[in-house]
């Protein structure tokens, strides 16, 4: 089933190349405040499956909407900035960013306030740019135009244009088919699969803080005390069920405090702020170090006590208190998992740090409840000794490795290049390489009971975390790491992006380019210019793939690392065919006497980018990148031109298809 629906999607895919795309439409609306001060309100109604970028988007992004008024005369001036609804933030593991957009509908509004006594109508142009599972637009712009009406008309006018921005969107529903094409940006669907991944990790992360020294051999002295204080077993099952609620109550209620105090989207906001990654690299080292055995983190005694005090009293309450009180007395083991927990649900915002809070707390819950509940079962647990002191060690590793990870988002944030590809995995590449060597034994740590034998389980998880570690140290070189993708740095900020020895922009490097061409995505020598690229094709007597792309473009560095990484696909780009890769978001703007008004849509071409738009336009009557075309020298077609196609095998014979065609 699972190869028919990609079949599906690839046969669909190849279908749809050509078409032209139009998939936002704006409605434009006024609202008076006074007799000088107006809202100004742009809406986009947005096709099914396609979404459009927020105006906040950091450099090196995808293109942001942006909104220029047109205001020549000085006739009113902009009262702070223009603002957009909340819209959906996703980390997108291409642009190692997070990135806000909007579906089916966004509303941008302008607070203005006229300082002439004319009121007229507000020109502004609005620049935009459109994605959806397959395809990217190239930036698009559109003239708007606010009709400013009088007193006596404002409410008719209001009445109106809500009742047909709300036509619009009923419209769209009606006419546009959804499409079953799942899309990793799309908001409900990446939202809920965001949350049951934040769930499972937190689920298994309760798991992991029950194997700490600070939990396990809790579970004895719980049970004995249901034993002792329920007189018949279906008591005893009941306090135990109330016990586990009021653990789950407990940490959820902390989830729900820093959802509350911070807010989802100070949260969002907060989790791609420098301060906020640095701060948070110290408090992980922190935890790390505490867990590593160089000290223990402790909630003060005095609430100890009086929470254990409560807890003798017996009853609903007296349970509850229990609960709090396990809670307290194994902080210094499951505080600096729930702080790493709520770190990383707070980059999900929304009621993710809830939902983490409820995973964990389940499986702290479970285990206690179930011993609580059928008291018999403890005879199968393993006693306690050195091993949960390991448990607690390996923790300290991993909450040590993923530190550096917040220290790289604010390095990548401030582009210090301090913390480059190949010093992240350096340093994790020690810290496994270090957590390998304790687990065979070779290193003790001052806590660790002695150890006379390595258990099998010990020794197969070392074999594992060994096997990461080389598996680490080729990314050194050059290799992708897909495993760790969205983890370190991208592959372009390294020491050497084009791999040790050769070095970007170094004398052998340039010696060995042709005129007017760079080394491009995989190292493949690329040309930016049409006529330089098909100069070169002529004399190197090879076809040319033109590649329409854009800087801002997911799917196409999509492409580029997991399609032309291929070694067949790649070595074919590299010897068999001329890279021409035409960037349709390329702001440069061109020489005056070069700028001209597109025969096809009307529009002034006035940046580089704008001229291969056009040219992608004109020539193939699509709009949407990526886009592959191979051509002979004449500029005919060798084969039908390709969109966004992630099976390398389907790939590589259209490429071939059109090589066989340029040699006939």
């Amino acid at each position: 089933m699972k190869k028919l629906l990609i079949a599906f999607l690839l046969l669909l895919s190849c279908s749809i190349f050509g078409q032209m795309y139009n998939p936002v439409k704006w409605t434009t609306a006024v609202e008076k405040i006074s007799d000088k001060e107006y809202i100004l309100k742009a809406q986009a109604v947005i096709q099914s499956g396609w979404h459009l970028y927020g105006q906040y988007i950091e450099e090196g992004g995808p293109s942001p909407t942006a909104f220029t008024f047109k205001n020549a005369q000085k006739k009113f001036e902009l009262i702070g900035k223009t603002t957009e609804d909340k819209g959906h933030e996703t980390v997108d593991k291409i642009f190692d960013m997070k990135i806000k957009y909007f579906e089916e509908k966004a509303v941008f509004t302008q607070k203005i306030k006229f300082t002439s006594d004319e009121i007229v109508n507000v020109a502004a142009e609005v620049e935009f740019m459109v994605c959806d599972d397959s395809n990217c637009l190239p930036p698009s712009s559109e003239e708007l135009s606010f009709k400013i009406p009088n007193a006596k008309k404002q409410a008719l006018a209001g009445e109106k244009a809500i009742s047909s921005e709300e036509d619009a969107v009923k419209i769209t529903e009606k006419t546009i088919v959804k499409a079953d094409i799942k899309d990793v940006n799309q908001p409900k669907k990446n939202e809920s699969r965001g949350l049951v991944s934040i769930f499972i990790i937190a689920f298994l992360s309760g798991f992991a803080a029950l194997l700490t020294p600070c939990v396990f051999p809790m579970i004895p002295m719980t049970v004995s005390y249901f034993t002792k204080q329920s007189k018949t077993k279906a008591a005893g099952i009941r306090n135990a069920l109330i016990y586990g609620f009021s653990i789950i109550i407990i940490y959820v209620l902390l989830g729900s405090i820093v959802t509350a105090v911070f807010g989802a989207d100070s949260l969002n906001a907060l989790s791609t702020n420098v301060w906020f990654n640095l701060i948070f690299f110290i408090l992980l080292v922190v935890f790390a170090v505490s867990f590593l055995g160089a000290f223990e983190i402790m909630l003060p005694n005095t609430l100890a006590n009086k929470v254990d005090s409560q807890a003798d009293k017996g009853g609903l309450i007296g349970i509850f208190f229990m609960a709090l009180a396990l809670a307290i007395v194994s902080f210094s083991c499951t505080g600096p998992i729930v702080g790493t927990l709520l770190v990383e649900a707070a980059s999900k915002g929304g009621i993710a740090p809830i939902v983490g809070m409820l995973g964990f707390s389940i499986a702290i819950a479970l285990p206690f409840s179930l011993f609580a509940a059928f008291p018999g079962w403890l005879n199968a647990l393993p006693k306690s000794g050195g091993w949960l002191n390991t448990v607690k060690v390996v923790l300290g590793f991993l909450e040590l490795a993923l530190a550096f990870k917040f220290l790289s988002n604010a390095d990548l944030v401030l582009q210090l290049h301090w913390l480059e590809r190949e010093v992240f995995l350096t340093i994790w590449i020690a810290v496994f390489g270090t957590l390998a060597f304790y687990l065979f034994g070779k290193i003790t740590l001052p806590h660790d009971s002695p150890l006379n034998h390595i258990s099998v389980g010990r020794l197969g998880f070392g074999l594992i975390v060994l096997s990461f570690t080389i598996y680490l140290i080729p990314g050194l070189w050059g290799a992708p790491l897909k495993l760790i993708s969205g983890f370190a740095p991208p592959m372009q900020y390294s020491e050497s992006p084009d791999g040790f020895g050769a070095a970007k922009g170094s004398g052998e490097t340039k010696s060995i380019l042709p005129e007017g061409a760079e080394l491009g995505p995989q190292n493949i020598i690329t040309f930016h210019d049409y006529n330089k690229g098909m100069e070169f094709a002529k004399k190197a007597g090879k076809p040319v793939l033109l590649d329409f792309t854009g800087y801002a473009c997911v799917n196409c560095r999509k492409m580029e690392e997991l399609v032309w990484s291929d070694p067949k696909v790649l070595g074919v780009l590299k010897n068999e065919v001329v890279l021409i890769s035409l960037y349709v978001d390329d702001k440069k703007e061109l020489p005056e006497n070069e700028q001209y008004v597109s025969e096809t849509t009307g529009k002034k071409i006035k940046t580089i980018g704008n001229k291969w738009s056009d040219l992608q336009i004109k020539t193939y009557k699509a709009n949407a990148q990526p886009f592959y075309v191979i051509v002979d020298h004449s500029s005919a077609n060798l084969a039908e031109p390709s969109a966004y196609n992630p099976d390398i095998e389907n790939y590589y014979n259209w490429l071939n298809a059109g090589i066989k065609n340029f040699k006939k």
